[in-house]
């Protein structure tokens, strides 16, 4: 496990496309929606530029986000949706997941969107251990 405080990086055991698929389906199961799946390496690669496989998993739950864009004060924490989880492999072959401790960004925020973002935060976390087994 890698951790900045604000980014957590663990190791998954899948690749990158089976990561992917078994977070969007976590996801969903916990009743979560997938707007996007930004291939990243693709994106690259129609300006010349090869990476390897780097995908990002944006999810959204109304149930945190309607909380935050219900109230006036509330809607400047629309800055951090969807939730989003990176898929990428590094030079070692190894599939890594990066999520965003987003509860550690609330400072300053209004009660109902900190709450939400905790919120959010939190079940990120547990979609992305039902998945990789560890966070």
């Amino acid at each position: 496990m890698s951790t900045n405080q604000l980014i957590i990086e663990h190791v998954s055991p899948f690749n990158v496309p089976t990561t992917v698929e078994k977070l969007i389906e976590a996801a969903s199961q916990r009743e979560w929606q997938n707007p996007a799946v930004h291939n990243l390496q693709q994106s690259l690669a129609k300006s010349g530029k090869a990476v390897l496989p780097v995908q990002v998993v944006e999810i959204c739950k109304s149930d945190y986000s309607g909380r935050m864009l219900e109230q006036s004060d509330e809607r400047i924490a629309s800055i951090m949706m969807p939730c989003r989880i990176s898929v990428y492999e590094k030079e070692d072959g190894k599939t890594y997941v990066a999520l965003l401790d987003m509860s550690a960004m609330t400072g300053g925020l209004p009660p109902t969107a900190i709450d939400a973002i905790k919120g959010a935060s939190d079940e990120s976390f547990e979609i992305v251990k039902s998945v990789i087994g560890t966070f």
